[in-house]
């Protein structure tokens, strides 16, 4: 399956489309930084690509992956969100990761909004789970706004299994019953 050139989502203030070769600078300076310890970082550049390539071959392989985020109107690319379910993980997954210089802007509520739509309208899911370290406050916060519950403790497949996390998450009926609230 291959992507979807002209894929795209767009909210206010943001497009949201498949990674991008042109996309790398940016993911791998949310993946050296510091906040990247809670989605498998920090790593150096090299590493950074390997990961940029997984989401991209997701993509091409699967029809989906996260999206990045880009702002509309500077054309920055802000971080991922979107769908994730590599082998072997505890259940299909909306995330994120946004830069810290676009932190606190509510970037990641606009795109995982969008995002957990496309999931549920597009891929057909009929349940989406958040995989959020016990103390990523923000993170917690985010899952709660988005209407997520706490389902209790679980663990990540190799080589993440040491990362100690909490699953939250809703039911596409949930999600519906929601409406666009939040």
């Amino acid at each position: 399956m291959s992507t979807p050139s002209d894929l795209r989502i767009e909210t206010e203030r943001l497009i949201l489309r498949p990674t991008a070769p042109e996309d790398f600078d940016g993911w791998a300076e949310l993946m050296a930084h510091d906040s990247s310890r809670f989605i498998g970082g920090p790593v150096p550049r090299e590493a950074s690509w390997r990961g940029f390539m997984a989401m991209a071959g997701s993509w091409s392989m699967l029809g989906y992956g996260m999206f990045s985020m880009i702002d509309k109107a500077s054309g920055k690319w802000l971080g991922r969100t979107g769908p994730w379910c590599p082998e072997g993980w505890p259940g299909t997954e909306v995330g994120w990761g946004v830069l810290p210089s676009a932190m606190g802007r509510g970037y990641a509520h606009e795109a995982a909004v969008a995002t957990m739509d496309w999931a549920f309208d597009t891929l057909g899911w009929t349940d989406i789970i958040h995989s959020i370290a016990p103390d990523n406050a923000p993170s917690i916060a985010l899952a709660e706004r988005l209407g997520s519950t706490w389902r209790g403790p679980s663990k990540l497949p190799s080589p993440y299994e040491h990362f100690d996390i909490a699953l939250w998450g809703q039911t596409r009926e949930q999600w519906r019953a929601r409406g666009a609230a939040g």
